[in-house]
C-alpha cells in the first residue's frame, strides 16, 4: 500500500449558539461538551462572546470601541479511507478548528488559522489505551517503543495532502494547555501578539507525541493572560501569520482553556517568572459556562477503544508497513 490509498475527505460545521452536536459522527468532545443539556445555548452564546470580547481586547488599534471585530469557528472533521474500491470504509481521523475574522469596519472577513484544538481517535486510542495498558503495574511511567509513530506520520500525510492544500492556505497551528508536569521559565522575549515567551528543559509527553506529527513547540503567554499557552507549528509561527491571524487563536484557544481549565488559565493571579501550572490550584474565578470534564476524560477511553476495534486493529498489518515506508 502507497500513500496514494490513504485518501482524506473534509467536511465543515459552524460552531455558533445554534450548533447541536450529531448522534452519528464524530465531534469533537469539548465542542460538545458545552451544546448539551439545558443550558446549551447559554454556553454557546457566552462562549462566544468571550472569544469576541478577547480578540478586540488583544487587536486594539483602530478599534477605538472595541467591537470591531468578530470570530467565526468551523468545525472541521477529516475521514480517511484505505484504498480505492467501492468497499473501503472511511474512518473519523482528527477534529480541527477553523477561524474566520469578521472586520465590521471594513465590511470584510478574514481567513483565519487552521488547527486550534485538536482531536483524534487515533491520539485518544495511543494515550488512554495503549499508554494505560503499558503502566500498568509499573513504578516509572513510560512510553512503549514507536509510541505515536502512526499517529504522527497518518498526520504529516494530511498535512501534505491535496485535500489539506484545497481548503486551507497555510500551515495549522495547534494551541492547547501547558504541561502539568513540566515548569516553564519566563524569558526575555516578546512578540506583540503572542506576548511573553516561556521555556521548559524538557518535552512532555504532549510535545514528543506533537513532535512526531512534525510540529515544533513554543509556550507564549499573550497580554493579559493568566498563563502561557503550548502552541505547535510545522513552519514559523512569528513570521507565517498575520497578527490578526495569531489573535483569532489566541483568543479563541485561550477563552476554550479560560473554560475547561479555569485553574490554570482563569486564575486570580497571572503566572510569575517560574510557572509549574496545575489543576489543583484554588484560586481561580469560574467562568460559569457548565463544563463536564468528568465526561471528557471517560469519553477519551471509549473513543480510543472505539479506534481500536475499528481502525487499528482491522488494518494494522497495512498500517504498519505503511507507516514504515512512509518514515523513509
Amino acid at each position: 500500500m502507497t500513500s496514494k490509498d490513504l485518501t482524506f475527505a473534509i467536511k465543515g460545521i459552524r460552531f455558533d449558539e445554534d450548533y447541536r452536536p450529531s448522534d452519528n459522527t464524530r465531534i469533537t468532545t469539548n465542542f460538545a461538551n458545552l451544546a448539551r443539556g439545558d443550558n446549551r445555548q447559554e454556553n454557546l452564546r457566552n462562549a462566544l462572546k468571550m472569544i469576541d470580547n478577547r480578540f478586540n481586547d488583544l487587536a486594539d488599534w483602530d478599534n477605538p470601541d472595541g467591537n470591531r471585530y468578530g470570530v467565526e469557528l468551523d468545525i472541521i472533521s477529516v475521514e480517511m479511507s484505505i484504498g480505492g474500491d467501492a468497499s473501503s470504509k472511511s474512518f473519523p481521523m482528527i477534529e480541527i478548528l477553523k477561524t474566520g475574522i469578521i472586520d465590521r469596519e471594513a465590511d470584510t472577513r478574514i481567513e483565519g488559522i487552521a488547527g486550534n484544538n485538536f482531536s483524534s481517535y487515533v491520539r485518544d486510542y495511543d494515550f488512554s489505551v495503549v499508554l494505560a495498558e503499558y503502566n500498568r503495574g509499573r513504578t516509572a511511567f513510560a512510553a512503549p517503543d514507536g509510541f505515536g509513530t502512526l499517529h504522527g506520520n497518518l498526520f504529516r500525510h494530511f498535512v501534505s495532502s491535496d485535500a489539506y492544500k484545497a481548503n486551507f492556505r497555510k500551515p495549522p497551528v495547534i494551541c492547547l494547555s501547558v504541561s502539568s508536569s513540566r515548569t516553564y521559565h519566563r524569558t526575555e522575549n516578546h512578540h506583540p501578539v503572542l506576548g511573553v515567551e516561556y521555556r521548559q528543559s524538557a518535552f512532555s509527553s504532549t510535545d514528543e507525541y506533537f513532535e512526531k506529527m512534525g510540529m515544533k513547540a513554543r509556550y507564549f503567554m499573550p497580554r493579559g493572560s493568566a498563563a502561557p499557552m503550548a502552541f505547535y507549528f510545522t513552519g514559523d509561527l512569528l513570521g507565517d501569520y498575520t497578527n490578526l491571524e495569531l489573535i483569532g487563536t489566541i483568543s479563541t484557544m485561550e477563552s476554550f482553556q479560560k473554560i475547561y481549565r479555569p485553574e490554570i488559565y482563569n486564575a486570580n493571579a497571572a503566572a510569575g517568572k517560574c510557572f509549574r501550572p496545575s489543576l489543583k490550584h484554588n484560586d481561580y474565578s469560574s467562568t460559569l459556562i457548565v463544563y463536564d470534564r468528568e465526561e471528557r476524560s471517560r469519553l477519551a477511553i471509549e473513543q480510543g477503544r472505539f479506534a481500536e476495534e475499528n481502525f487499528i486493529k482491522p488494518y494494522q498489518d497495512i498500517l504498519a508497513q505503511w507507516s514504515a515506508e512512509y518514515a523513509l
